[in-house]
């Protein structure tokens, strides 16, 4: 006996498609929690919207619903995922679902949650409200591969990135931008939907980055800074270490004494000893479930050469930007080749290589 499907409508597909947009705009600020796009509808009249607020709480169906001033009574939820149905830090979303007498819902995919997962429907059905799902769900499947990720591997998801010339160097000297401004805008799109920045104390060092997202209206969304750094080399009078405050920089040592750990600590830095190989490289994997203990979830690593070059051998990377740029730099003063590149090419061969052009630079993004 085959399944019957559920049907939709070409007007149910575009509230779902608003409901996912919604979704995409808070990736990356929704702490532990997945980023949800919620939108009710009655008399095919759009009359409240909701997403997943910043931290996880509340969530999308709760401020949908919190947000209408309408009668909810026999309207639609279109939701991207499964809404909960238990008690954690806030009561399940369907209760409040079910309270406002809305007659029917429609959600994408089920949560990979074993405490919500295919749940819903039973108890939504038990009080008289329709349920479908499904709509939309390969596209929205997709877009929650990080989360489905998180929750199955109890890891944080890894998106690498480096830039490189032509001629595939990383760095030569005078040059600051190797790639053009509408690139360096796509740079801080992809800071802007990762929680973590993970760089090594070479990249601090010598580039004295700021690691936050200079777009305009999103300047506030600063993700957490993440820094290997063995022995406590970083500079204290980088704009990094400067503007540490609490939670918000992290720094993996090993070796380091206790007179400058607790010159860091002064800093308001949190130093976490971690474990290193007989290479004296510290095993990633260890530092990422770590990572995922303190709620990081989605982590960009802009770690320049050797770090990129080692997660590349490791196949830690989820998913990997190459930016190049159509210009060459100049080998007659001091610069730095990416050696990654072959191995990038090696462990990432057969994966999914999507190619996209910015003004004259090409993006090419690896999916693991």
């Amino acid at each position: 006996m085959s399944i019957k499907k559920d049907k939709f409508s070409l007007k149910d597909q575009k509230y779902m498609e608003l409901a996912l947009d919604l979704a995409k705009s808070r990736l990356g600020h929704t702490g532990t929690n997945p980023s949800v796009g919620c939108v009710i509808v009655k008399n095919d009249n759009i009359i409240s919207m909701g997403w997943t607020s910043s931290g996880g709480r509340p969530h999308a169906e709760y401020n949908a619903i919190k947000n209408c001033t309408e009668n909810l009574s026999g309207s639609k939820m279109y939701v991207t995922l499964e809404p909960c149905n238990h008690y954690g830090v806030s009561p399940p979303c369907t209760n409040i679902i079910i309270k406002s007498k809305i007659s029917e819902v429609i959600y994408s995919v089920n949560d990979i949650d074993k405490r919500v997962h295919n749940k819903t429907n039973k108890i939504l059905l038990s009080k008289n409200v329709k349920v479908k799902s499904g709509l939309l769900k390969n596209r929205i499947k997709h877009f929650y591969i990080p989360y489905f990720y998180n929750r199955e591997k109890k890891l944080p998801y890894i998106t690498g990135k480096i830039a490189i010339s032509k001629n595939n160097l990383i760095y030569s000297k005078g040059i600051k931008k190797i790639t053009n401004s509408s690139s360096n805008k796509f740079t801080h799109l992809i800071r802007y939907k990762n929680d973590s920045i993970m760089i090594s104390y070479k990249t601090l060092n010598k580039d004295n980055p700021k690691l936050n997202c200079r777009l305009k209206n999103f300047k506030e969304f600063i993700p957490k800074r993440i820094i290997l750094d063995n022995k406590l080399n970083s500079d204290r009078k980088s704009y990094l270490i400067k503007t540490s405050c609490t939670n918000n920089t992290i720094i993996f040592y090993n070796e380091a004494n206790k007179r400058n750990i607790s010159k860091f600590k002064k800093n308001k830095i949190n130093p976490i000893k971690s474990s290193i190989s007989k290479n004296k490289e510290f095993d990633i994997k260890v530092i990422m479930k770590k990572l995922y203990s303190l709620g990081c979830r989605n982590i960009l690593i802009e770690g320049g050469n050797d770090l990129t070059n080692h997660m590349l051998k490791k196949r830690l990377f989820n998913k990997f930007y190459l930016f190049k740029s159509p210009n060459n730099l100049s080998k007659l003063v001091e610069f730095k080749e990416f050696s990654g590149l072959k191995t990038l090419n090696q462990k990432y061969k057969n994966k999914l290589k999507l190619k996209s052009n910015y003004g004259k630079d090409t993006i090419t993004l690896y999916i693991k």
